[in-house]
């Protein structure tokens, strides 16, 4: 299917790598205006992948064995791109640090932050004064995440100040640790334990929001069931592979429900994708065919209904494992 278990910075954010042709020194004209229409529709895929993962991994935080407190936001730098000045002048960003996403329904969100607001402090560390090359160089931005989950885990809230002076503070939430990055020029997608990365071309993009988030359910299922540390473990056979990708088709629609999808989407994404994707007789034989991956999740979601009654759907105690795991 999209996953590749074998192979993310706040507690809820990634390096977001841009679209390369609005790093290369393009002229003026239309060549120009294409890559800044690719670029920002780059920007748009990511904030909606952002917007249902914080769902899922917010949605389903009880239920998960390693929660962390998350606050829903990702920064970027400008010098993390090929051509810094393009991105300021494409986004209307003067200075170096802007929100990049603030998912939605997160604290981020609810605080008020937005794409494109410049930050000129965090917790009270302007990250302006941290050495950095002057293009192309992510570390900057994996300094400044990594600052944010220091203080929302030791100080229980950090404090972003913003261009114009004001100070917002974000008090974080519990969340699936796992982050969600788009990267790629491909469709795939898939999970390698700490994060979920789809290509910017993956085909669920084009899908309705809830069948897109079923694809990211699957994704995400193989890294909240350790799948990736099991395989490490116990090798990565045709068959393991295969109970590992049996496992995450079954969660998928538990991750929904408590994320406020309808559980079915789940099923409505298999039928969509199977028939074009799954390969008929040249199909992987690390996972099952589509049609009886759809009747896996069907007995998944007749259980659900069963318990939706109840506050949450808590899969941690009645979700059946197929390995066993310490």
């Amino acid at each position: 299917m999209v996953s590749r278990t074998c192979l993310g910075l706040t507690a809820f954010a990634c390096v977001f790598l841009p679209q390369p042709a609005i790093a290369d020194d393009a002229d003026d004209g239309p060549q120009r205006r294409a890559a800044q229409s690719v670029f920002q529709q780059r920007l748009e895929q990511d904030q909606k992948l952002q917007d249902i993962g914080w769902k899922l991994v917010s949605g389903n935080a009880k239920f998960c064995a390693n929660s962390i407190p998350s606050i829903g936001l990702q920064l970027h730098d400008m010098a993390s791109y090929g051509r810094p000045d393009a991105v300021r002048e494409l986004l209307g960003i003067s200075g170096d640090i802007a929100v990049l996403t603030a998912a939605a329904g997160s604290p981020s969100a609810q605080a008020g932050l937005a794409a494109n607001q410049h930050v000129t402090a965090i917790a009270g560390v302007d990250p302006h004064t941290w050495l950095s090359e002057a293009r192309s160089d992510w570390q900057r931005t994996k300094r400044m995440h990594d600052w944010i989950d220091q203080r929302v885990k030791e100080d229980g809230s950090v404090t972003l100040t913003l261009a114009e002076g004001k100070d917002v503070t974000l008090e974080p939430v519990l969340a699936c640790a796992s982050r969600f990055e788009l990267s790629g020029d491909n469709k795939g997608a898939m999970a390698e334990g700490s994060r979920v990365i789809l290509g910017y071309h993956f085909p669920g993009f084009a899908y309705p929001e809830e069948e897109l988030a079923a694809a990211i359910a699957h994704e995400l299922a193989h890294n909240v069931l350790h799948h990736r540390d099991w395989l490490d473990a116990n090798g990565r056979s045709r068959s393991n592979v295969r109970l590992t990708e049996r496992e995450a088709d079954r969660l998928m629609p538990w991750l929904l429900a408590n994320a406020g999808y309808d559980p079915a989407a789940a099923t409505r994404f298999m039928k969509r994708w199977g028939p074009i994707h799954d390969g008929g007789i040249f199909r992987k034989r690390t996972h099952d065919g589509w049609d009886e991956r759809v009747e896996f999740i069907e007995a998944e979601r007749a259980l659900i209904e069963e318990l939706q009654q109840e506050e949450g759907v808590d899969w941690r105690r009645h979700f059946t494992r197929e390995i066993t795991t310490p």
